[in-house]
């Protein structure tokens, strides 16, 4: 029986599309769903490309319905996997699924994280603060916005001179490389 996850994004979806390769040749994990909340969102073509259905929300739904638990539920969802996700979980979801929710961060939490602190927000705070390192942290995900357990960090070394595309690239190389490598060891101890 094949463990199945769903990915939340709401942007571009690199993240997703590097899970996407990952997961496709593997026969007992599949990604069987994509969930955004941005109608536009390039992830959404990313899913269509692998031919990985796909639903759309609004806060509405998200928040004051089990709409979208109904769903993860009807299709048997092991895992959800956030990437590049912005809004916060709501509690019903983390109830639901309880220690299978997992999150990407570009940054090395406790640092740079909270409300509002994502993409370009994080790299520039980082750029700022005259950091030496960046990194990216992989954790569980809880009611507070990048507060859950870390599962796995990695850091890169920002050098003088290094810009905003430089240090974005240097995490998203890490994003790429580590995040289908945890999440399939995350997945494989999942009990069906």
């Amino acid at each position: 029986m094949k463990k199945r996850i769903a990915i939340f994004a709401s942007g571009s979806g690199s993240n997703a599309q590097k899970l996407m390769e990952h997961f496709k040749p593997n026969t007992g994990v599949e990604i069987a769903l994509v969930l955004s909340n941005n109608p536009d969102a390039y992830v959404l073509q990313r899913a269509d490309n692998y031919e990985i259905p796909v639903h759309i929300f609004d806060r509405q739904e998200f928040y004051h319905t089990n709409d979208v638990i109904d769903l993860l539920k009807n299709l048997d969802i092991d895992l959800i996997v956030l990437a590049g996700f912005l809004w916060l979980i709501p509690k019903n979801l983390i109830s639901e699924y309880p220690g299978r929710i997992i999150n990407i961060h570009p940054a090395l939490l406790p640092k740079f994280g909270g409300k509002g602190m994502y993409g370009d927000h994080v790299h520039n705070a980082i750029l700022e603060a005259g950091e030496t390192e960046g990194g990216i942290t992989i954790h569980y995900v809880d009611e507070n916005y990048d507060e859950g357990q870390y599962i796995y960090q990695a850091r890169y070394k920002i050098d003088k001179g290094d810009n905003l595309e430089m240090i974005k690239f240097k995490g998203q190389q890490l994003e790429h490389h580590h995040y289908p490598r945890i999440i399939d060891g995350i997945i494989k101890k999942i009990k069906k």
